[in-house]
């Protein structure tokens, strides 16, 4: 059986999870990228701290135009409906979702997350670090353009299908 899931990827403007700023989303069908999506979204709050700005070079010029969460969540729902998502240190990912769906007062369809840093970890012993771009060239996916929102999230989509390749039930029927 083919194996479908959606990688996603969230950059903040601040410390504060409601502050997604970008989304980044590949929908894999086994080794196949069945879709993919990127947006920018204007942040609650709508601030920008220094830190982030240098991490990911998205500054407010960039957003204050952008949709807002729930209108970007609009495009992606139908997307990832019923596919388990993946995140590289998903904790991150999913806490950004959870709040800007708390945030919206939107109801939350209980996604399942898997995280590519503690299967990394489990599958690919020994790597000099388990960062994401380490993790993803180990897997044959050089991150050129590291902290933008839809190459993190192909990144995390190649190293997930390298551990369903070693563990192809993982995800369960």
């Amino acid at each position: 059986m083919t194996k479908r899931f959606a990688a996603i990827d969230f950059e903040t403007a601040n410390w504060q999870p409601t502050s997604v700023c970008s989304v980044g989303i590949v929908v894999m069908n086994g080794e196949e990228v069945e879709d993919s999506y990127y947006s920018l979204i204007r942040p609650v709050p709508n601030f920008y701290g220094r830190k982030n700005t240098k991490i990911h070079g998205l500054s407010r010029s960039d957003t204050d135009d952008a949709p807002a969460f729930p209108t970007v969540w609009r495009e992606v729902a139908p997307k990832v409906k019923g596919i388990p998502l993946v995140a590289h240190n998903c904790v991150f990912d999913e806490r950004c979702l959870k709040a800007s769906f708390a945030l919206f007062e939107m109801p939350y369809p209980d996604y399942r997350f898997y995280c590519t840093l503690r299967l990394a970890r489990e599958y690919f012993k020994g790597l000099e670090n388990y960062q994401l771009h380490t993790v993803s060239a180990h897997c044959g996916y050089v991150l050129e353009n590291h902290h933008n929102a839809l190459a993190d999230a192909e990144a995390a989509a190649v190293i997930m299908g390298k551990v369903l390749g070693q563990c192809p039930e993982l995800f369960g029927e």
